[in-house]
């Protein structure tokens, strides 16, 4: 996944109008031939396009200036010039646009085929034909094409997915994401393993399925951006559930869950709206005497807690179960 990118910043330029033009119609026979200057043609647009077969934005990482065609000028017979081709950007679902100097938000796309503009072509100008009038029957002029615009613009994509995993490094998140979907996340026993988000579709019963993400590791202040910060939890705003994961081996499990539930917290309260569930992962570890002690102790933490081992492959039905139920959970925020 070395290729992956979710953040672009790109010069953009849309078409200028075509101007309109000042003609005489020309007969035989017909010395006094009135106006038929046509109008120009529009300017492209820069269009930015959602497409689910994209993962990254890597496509436009080196592409720092677009430009958009300019309309084409009228013509006489009061031919309108060509319009300018539009720049069409295609995206990851999950992708927004910022204006990069104010910050103004321009759009997102999160639909198949959805069509945002991002910049306006020029209209094109209007010829002479078009200001013929009783007291004027010879104008002898014409209106010129709208200007371009230019903006630079942030493109960042923030992950789809049904199910976002937020565990420290090593909470085993891959390893679950290897073992429930055919997705093949790297896999190694050291911090941040995880770079880049993974996503993987875990199938269900019933011929069911959902979308699971592996985010890159979070660490306590990564709402400040230390470690990956910014770059993980960026990607947990567009989960429609959050699991949670602790080892059974932390030095103290609650503790770690409410560290994480506060780094999500801080960098965006919303979070806190999204269903949630706790699994306590490489429970192989421990017999059921010492996962009755866990499950007392995390009793006030006010989550559901499921109990799971991806390498002995246990609680991974139950997990799937309860994440299905939690998926289809509408939030008082949302009735």
């Amino acid at each position: 996944m070395a290729s992956f990118v979710d953040y672009v910043k790109l010069y953009l330029t849309s078409g200028k109008g075509g101007d309109g033009v000042i003609s005489w119609r020309k007969e035989m026979f017909v010395p006094k031939g009135g106006p038929d200057g046509g109008d120009g043609g529009k300017g492209g647009d820069i269009v930015m396009k959602g497409n689910t077969q994209m993962w990254t934005l890597l496509d436009l990482k080196y592409r720092k200036h677009i430009k958009a065609e300019s309309g084409g000028n009228g013509a006489g017979q009061k031919k309108t010039g060509k319009s300018g081709k539009d720049q069409v950007l295609e995206v990851p679902l999950g992708t927004i646009a910022r204006d990069s100097e104010t910050g103004e938000f321009l759009g997102e796309v999160t639909q198949d085929n959805e069509r945002i503009i991002l910049l306006k072509g020029g209209y094109g100008g209007r010829g002479n034909w078009n200001f013929r009038s009783a007291t004027n029957q010879s104008p002898e002029y014409a209106t010129p094409g709208g200007y371009a615009q230019e903006k630079t613009v942030i493109l960042e994509l923030k992950t789809l997915a049904d199910v976002g995993l937020v565990g420290f490094p090593n909470a085993g998140k891959s390893t679950l994401l290897s073992v429930v979907s055919a997705a093949r996340p790297k896999v190694a026993d050291y911090a941040f393993t995880t770079l880049v988000p993974n996503l993987g579709i875990v199938a269900y019963r019933d011929h069911k399925s959902f979308v699971m993400a592996d985010i890159p590791g979070i660490i306590e202040d990564a709402h400040k951006g230390k470690g990956l910060g910014f770059q993980f939890l960026r990607h947990i705003e567009r989960n429609n559930v959050l699991l949670f994961m602790v080892p059974c081996d932390s030095d103290d499990i609650c503790k770690e869950y409410k560290v994480l539930l506060n780094e999500v917290e801080l960098y965006n309260p919303e979070l806190l709206k999204t269903p949630r569930l706790l699994a306590i992962t490489k429970s192989d570890m421990i017999d059921e005497e010492l996962k009755a002690e866990i499950a007392e102790e995390v009793e006030d933490l006010d989550i559901d807690v499921v109990f799971i081992s991806s390498i002995a492959q246990k609680g991974l039905i139950e997990l799937k179960d309860r994440l299905w139920e939690k998926l289809n959970e509408v939030p008082d925020f949302m009735k």
